[in-house]
């Protein structure tokens, strides 16, 4: 990422430039001055940026114009906070000014200076060749010269152009460049495909290097293994290490090839480098198609000995593909931030362990020449936690903390306890990461921006992410988009994604499932929602330590929220006391809670727009839950989507004429669905689904819910005190789908089920108290899908012979035994046998 910083440096310093211009009067007209000069030089950092990343212009060049950049943001972000003190003032605009003239002649003269020892240099390297390029090369070098005589004010622009053009002439020297003598001749270059070397301290690598070293020595392998992880976790790192291993270097010997790849890589330059490094003539190509045929005649030129091609930083699995060969003993090695499912399962590299990740960052603050200046083993755990076992976090804090005083140490963490962000510091570790995210498409990148309204640590269930994403992106499906989005999020190594149940999510299914995402990632999104403007931000997500809220909104001076999204959390020791928040464009409400008892906020009243609310306790018990009736408020008609999870309900006793679905998760509901004045048809009568998921103290399901003719979805899962299904079931006549799903003690189906005529899908799997499907099932004439895993008691009626439209059943071994007789009747049935994978929890384990 050393070689793309630059540019996103410069980007991100506009940004902050442009912002604080906006939100501030002071230091207003030096900061515009600034602004200019940085838009002026833009063409300059673009074409400077390109030519960093076709390894051009070497990245040291322009390591001291970073560093000013890096020290402005930091500047500004200051001049920001500064209190209306007349000497400070006036000291800030110095270092505005200073920073001004700084950044212009770095990009006016000392560029501009290195451009043109630079070009010398190339000069003199022709006439030491004794080609004859003279009369081009001089005609540009002339252009250029005359160029810097003028010195118009956007000169670099076009000497960089030119200069480009010079060098990647004297680059592609090993063709026949006098076209009137034929001469032929070829450029010596230093290896340009050899292994860099590793950092000198590598700790927790050990069992990938021996997992991945056993692959590649392997005589019968894949012939591509991809090492993947999010960017800054090491994997660049590992397979340097690993090509310095003794059994790879004996195996390969000089035939270990390590080319980076990067974003926007270029087939033609890649396979002329590999050229080069064999010391052949270097061809030029003028398609990709052929630059990789004379590539494989190359590497079969080698013969029968063993090659090891490393791609390094690889962002397309297409691109892989067009460097795989016939040939024997060929190995590809890849790392990317993204699985590449086509190459096979691949290796993931994980964070490192609190061990290792203390080793490294000690050595981070170590100097070269001696012990650290400070070292403190409590505040450096505290760091760790920070860091979350990322080496290039651990790295880049560590660096800043190098020869510091305990001073700054203490004063680094605690800002970072007040909610400051490790990105402001670690611009390095921002650029990294940030080019994770820019690189999903637009709608997935919203999505996974969406992430960060749930806890650090915690399992994100699947069907949490569906409520919010069917009103937030206006999905017509629930779960396909999820799903699919959620794959493209693993892919790219940014969430961890758990199928719990394997033969469960193919029928939209997905209540065992969840994500976990990456904590630092989290903690980007996190940064990117902070730098924006309270009152313009899309989300808006606060995190509350004790009841210390945000100092804008404990002192109430912020104007209405524009947020779509709201998402607090709380920890054990917050009190329910809310302080007022105007946010009238809230549409989804996500409320993290760890106490035994909660209040809702009565500002959730207010909001016009909400659509989606989720409430989640982290705590050991169900959390009371209190001011509930406030949703059933006039101002909150637009809801349609409530999901409760591990709190207990003492009653719902509102009426929410729109709501469409209601998720209840590990909850205590006994009481509320017992109390004689409460009739679930009136409180809720245009519901279209209704999910009980192990809720323990479910012992017969609400009175009035049959009355509910719109519903079309009815989940009960994991409720093992559930013995009996009403008897009027048979008039939810609207209803597709019901799934009783490891209801141990529900004995039998009622008879009235037979007259559910629009069911779709039935799932009784897990029901072991089951013994015989209802004699009237033949009457569901609309049933398409049987689950019924793990119910090799339950004996078939007669009457499934009728069931005409009965595509698959998914049962155990022993039931599908029971269908055998059927099948002739049903000319379309499919019986698919699966294993018992029913969760029979008691109950759900929580996960704090």
């Amino acid at each position: 990422m050393a070689d793309t910083a630059l540019g996103a440096v410069f980007a991100e310093l506009l940004k902050v430039v442009t912002h604080v211009i906006s939100i501030s009067v002071k230091f207003k007209s030096e900061l515009e001055k600034l602004k200019s000069t940085l838009e002026s030089i833009t063409p300059l950092i673009q074409e400077t940026e390109t030519l960093n990343i076709a390894h051009i212009i070497p990245v040291q060049e322009t390591a001291k114009l970073k560093d000013e950049l890096i020290k402005g943001m930091e500047l500004v972000r200051k001049c920001s906070e500064v209190k209306c003190s007349c000497f400070r003032r006036v000291n800030y605009a110095d270092k505005l000014v200073k920073l001004n003239q700084t950044i212009e002649r770095i990009c006016r003269v000392d560029m501009l200076t290195q451009l043109i020892r630079d070009n010398k240099k190339i000069l003199m390297k022709v006439e030491e060749m004794g080609v004859n390029m003279q009369t081009e090369l001089i005609r540009d070098n002339k252009k250029i010269l005359e160029q810097v005589e003028e010195m118009g004010v956007n000169i670099q622009t076009e000497l960089i152009r030119d200069n480009k053009k010079i060098l990647e002439q004297v680059e592609e020297i090993g063709k026949k460049i006098d076209r009137d003598g034929g001469v032929s001749i070829r450029v010596k270059f230093d290896g340009p495909c050899l292994v860099p070397d590793p950092p000198e301290i590598t700790p927790g690598l050990d069992a990938p290097l021996k997992e991945l070293r056993t692959e590649l020595v392997k005589d019968e392998g894949m012939q591509v293994i991809v090492v993947s992880a999010p960017g800054g976790v090491g994997t660049t790192t590992l397979v340097k290490k690993q090509c310095e291993d003794n059994e790879i270097k004996d195996k390969f010997q000089e035939n270990i090839f390590f080319v980076t790849v990067s974003k926007t890589p270029d087939v033609k330059i890649i396979v002329q480098r590999i050229f080069q490094h064999m010391k052949r003539e270097v061809p030029t190509f003028q398609t990709d198609e052929a630059a990789i045929n004379d590539l494989e005649r190359l590497l079969k030129s080698i013969g029968q000995k063993a090659i090891l091609l490393v791609l390094d930083d690889v962002w397309s699995e297409s691109l892989v593909q067009k460097f795989k060969f016939n040939l024997p003993n060929y190995r590809i090695l890849v790392t990317s931030r993204s699985v590449f499912p086509h190459f096979g399962s691949g290796h993931k590299l994980k964070p490192l362990d609190d061990e290792a990740a203390m080793i490294l960052f000690r050595s981070s603050v170590t100097p070269q020449d001696g012990e650290p200046y400070f070292f403190d083993e409590n505040l450096a755990s505290k760091i760790l936690r920070v860091c979350k076992g990322s080496p290039l976090a651990l790295t880049v804090v560590g660096r800043l903390l190098c020869g510091k005083p305990a001073a700054v140490w203490q004063s680094t963490v605690k800002e970072w306890d007040r909610g400051k962000s490790i990105f402001i510091s670690g611009t390095e570790l921002l650029v990294c990461l940030q080019s994770s995210l820019d690189a999903l498409d637009e709608e997935v990148k919203e999505c996974y921006l969406d992430l960060g309204s749930f806890p650090h640590d915690q399992r994100i269930p699947i069907t949490a992410l569906i409520d919010m994403w069917m009103e937030l992106h206006e999905w017509v499906e629930d779960g396909l988009s999820a799903i699919t989005y959620l794959h493209k999020l693993s892919d790219r190594c940014l969430v961890n994604l758990v199928i719990a149940r394997k033969n469960g999510s193919d029928d939209g299914c997905y209540n065992d499932d969840f994500i976990m995402q990456h904590d630092l990632l989290r903690d980007l999104i996190i940064h990117q929602s902070m730098s924006e403007l309270v009152e313009q931000t899309k989300r808006l997500i606060i995190d509350i330590s004790g009841n210390k809220f945000p100092k804008w909104w404990s002192e109430q001076k912020q104007n209405p929220i524009h947020a779509r999204l709201l998402s607090i959390s709380t920890d054990e020791t917050f009190s329910s006391r809310w302080y007022e928040l105007k946010a009238p464009e809230v549409e989804v409400v996500v409320l993290n809670l760890r106490t035994n008892k909660y209040t809702l906020p009565n500002f959730m009243g207010n909001m016009g727009k909400l659509k989606v609310v989720i409430v989640s306790n982290y705590g050991f018990l169900p959390a009371e839950l209190n001011n509930f009736s406030l949703l059933g408020s006039d101002t909150v008609s637009n809801l349609k989507r409530i999901r409760l999870e591990h709190v207990s309900i003492p009653s719902f006793g509102i009426q929410m004429n729109n709501l469409q679905k209601i998720s209840l998760v590990m909850c205590n509901v006994g009481q509320a669905f017992r109390n004689s004045n409460f009739q679930i048809s009136e409180a809720f009568p245009n519901l279209l689904e209704f999910e009980i998921d192990d809720c323990n103290d479910l012992e017969k399901l609400p009175d009035g819910l049959c009355d509910i003719v719109s519903l079309k979805k009815l989940n009960i899962i994991n409720c093992h005190k559930l013995s009996a299904l009403p008897e009027e079931i048979g008039k939810l006549v609207k209803i597709e789908e019901l799934r009783l799903v490891s209801c141990t003690k529900l004995s039998e189906l009622p008879e009235m089920v037979a007259e559910l005529s629009n069911l779709k899908l039935l799932d009784i799997s897990g029901c072991l108290s089951i013994s015989k499907l209802t004699t009237q099932v033949g009457k569901l004439r609309s049933l398409e899908t049987l689950r019924m895993i793990g119910c090799s008691s339950c004996k078939l009626p007669q009457s499934i012979i009728k069931l005409e439209r009965l595509n698959v059943v998914k049962c155990d071994e022993v039931t599908a035994s029971q269908w055998e007789p059927y099948k002739p009747y049903l000319p379309r049935l499919k019986v698919e046998v699966l294993k018992d994978d029913i969760n029979l929890k008691w109950p759900r384990k929580l996960h704090f």
